[in-house]
């Protein structure tokens, strides 16, 4: 049987794309390897979902660093007012109870899927799952159809929309970009994203039970400190974690590979600098002259940080602010303005929620997502070399590509 369509891969970018494919009147096959759609999708933002956020467009592209624009066609046909529009034709709920990040009000990825597969049926999608694509079939520089190791399905137009090398758990495996190499697209380097990091600094190991809010985070080498990311903070036994951490791994891990290790400097203290430190410390000794230093810095940050950092600027923690050197003082407000720390390495793709990277940009026409290379092919979602941090960025990128795809397909 012939199809108006095929899309590999059955994530968020992928059923919108065959959703928004089938409400045009096309015949629609979706292939899925896994037993189940939607696996990542359900996975995502520890199972409540984070769809999208509320920031304009051109606020939201920035937030994507140098390849931002190219999102501009895609989300001009479908930003977040169309996300959450069409959300609620296929009977989603949905609200925004900080403001900034928007949640199905069930908080349940299982809401979304369950939404999505009610429409793909209503639709007439045919869904196949445990079909792994082996082969893009195409002839005089034209799309085809696919290979599975079953048989094989003609179409006209095929959307690869496979995500990246990000939760291998839940079947990411890369197989969309050896496709696209196949066809002729260059693939750019591929790195882990959205993840926790090592550090090279034993003393985090003691900091494990606290999360520190509101943590800056930039990168200490001259070319790139330009970089700055702001979140909680997680110490972990080996490194850190933790939102800002999620957000600077995408800048991080490709440095690690050009560097070998990366330094870090982290302001822990809500973004005080060396003046308000001091003064905080003074007025706290005056308060309490008989205060250890300890207990002052412990106005700050948590006691079992305020220890390492005492040993870090060698002053003993039961001594008084009276009784430490200049040299002492300056020493230790200079390291809770910014606390240095050494990444040195990461998990891997098992811990990366993205992948950095992907199927190059300038080979994909931004008004349709087709291929420049191959008449009939399109690309949506993780696929393409274009990742964002957290928030509702990634979602909502997988979405208005899978639906400006969707809809470009003839």
């Amino acid at each position: 049987m012939k199809y108006n369509l095929i899309v590999i891969g059955a994530g968020a970018a992928g059923m919108m794309a065959a959703i928004t494919a089938a409400r045009d009147g096309r015949s629609v096959l979706l292939l899925e390897k896994l037993p189940q759609v939607g696996a990542k999708l359900k996975a995502t933002g520890g199972g409540r979902c984070n769809l999208t956020n509320t920031l304009s467009n051109e606020d939201f592209m920035a937030k994507f660093g140098r390849n931002g624009r190219f999102m501009q066609d895609a989300l001009r046909v479908f930003d977040h007012k169309a996300l959450i529009e069409f959300l609620e034709s296929i009977g989603v709920a949905t609200h925004a109870p900080d403001g900034f990040r928007i949640f199905p009000t069930s908080h349940s990825s299982q809401t979304i899927l369950s939404a999505f597969e009610n429409e793909m049926q209503r639709l007439g999608v045919e869904v196949l799952t445990s079909q792994k694509v082996q082969k893009i079939l195409h002839l005089h520089n034209s799309v085809t159809g696919v290979e599975t190791k079953e048989e094989i399905f003609y179409a006209n137009n095929v959307i690869i929309a496979t995500g990246g090398l990000g939760y291998p758990t839940l079947g990411a495996e890369g197989e969309g970009h050896e496709m696209a190499k196949e066809l002729g697209h260059k693939v750019t380097e591929l790195h882990p994203a959205m993840m926790p990091l090592h550090a090279k600094e034993e003393w985090v190991a003691a900091c494990r039970a606290d999360t520190i809010a509101k943590v800056e985070l930039k990168v200490a080498i001259k070319k790139h400190s330009k970089f700055r990311a702001t979140g909680d903070l997680i110490f972990t036994k080996n490194g850190i974690r933790g939102p800002v951490v999620l957000d600077a791994a995408r800048e991080i891990t490709p440095l690690l590979d050009e560097y070998g290790e990366v330094p870090l400097l982290l302001n822990l203290t809500k973004g005080m600098n060396e003046e308000q430190i001091t003064k905080h410390l003074k007025d706290a000794a005056t308060k309490n002259p008989q205060s250890t230093m300890l207990e002052l810095i412990t106005t700050l940050l948590p006691a079992a940080l305020s220890n390492e950092l005492c040993d870090l600027a060698q002053i003993d923690a039961q001594t008084t602010y009276k009784k430490i050197s200049g040299a002492q003082r300056a020493k230790l407000i200079e390291l809770l303005a910014w606390t240095p720390l050494t990444v040195i390495g990461h998990d891997g793709f098992k811990m990366a929620m993205i992948t950095r990277g992907g199927v190059d940009l300038k080979e994909i026409d931004p008004k349709t997502m087709q291929s420049k290379i191959i008449n009939g092919l399109y690309f949506c979602g993780e696929i393409m070399n274009l990742d964002g941090p957290c928030g509702g960025y990634n979602l909502q990128w997988s979405f208005s590509s899978g639906y400006l795809a969707g809809c470009s397909t003839l």
